[in-house]
């Protein structure tokens, strides 16, 4: 009887390990593939580059004032003291580029989950959404490194790609 009760209970944990189906997909190349990244990975990068402009402008013109002041020193042209109170005007201006750039970094980043966190969520979504048509109880990336090896016919990278309009 109880080579019976073990034998049920193998039985059902096959059965139940059976039953969980098991996907992967990569979502890089899926968000690579969407018109919406690209639109929105445009966006940030003009944003990139007009920032950095702006800070190579503030820069040149800094290192412009500093050689100027350098020169009127070595010239003689300025006292000491009003040396001494350009320099720390100077410093003053230097530390605020500092900030620019801080607040700047942060600009780019609220931007950047501003664009691209919907686009995660639908895509987010749409694998909820395959892995309930499919029944998969668990969908792994790729992309992240948590697969290392798969089935390739559990790929179900192409099914999300179709559910979100796009083809890879």
């Amino acid at each position: 009887m109880s080579k019976f009760i073990i034998f049920i209970g193998l039985l059902f944990c096959t059965i139940g390990l059976q039953a969980q189906k098991i996907a992967y997909l990569n979502s890089q190349e899926i968000m690579a593939a969407m018109p919406e990244v690209k639109q929105a990975n445009s966006v940030i990068e003009d944003m990139k580059n007009m920032i950095t402009k702006k800070g190579q402008d503030m820069v040149q013109t800094l290192q412009a004032k500093y050689q100027t002041l350098q020169a009127k020193q070595q010239s003689g042209e300025l006292a000491p003291v009003e040396i001494e109170k350009q320099a720390a005007a100077l410093k003053v201006e230097e530390e605020s580029i500092m900030k620019f750039e801080q607040s700047s970094q942060k600009e780019v980043a609220d931007k950047t989950t501003e664009l691209l966190g919907p686009i995660e969520q639908k895509v987010n979504q749409a694998i909820k959404d395959v892995a309930a048509e499919m029944g998969y109880m668990y969908i792994f990336d790729e992309a992240m490194g948590l697969v290392l090896y798969a089935d390739p016919s559990n790929n179900v990278t192409k099914a999300v790609a179709a559910k979100l309009g796009i083809t890879l």
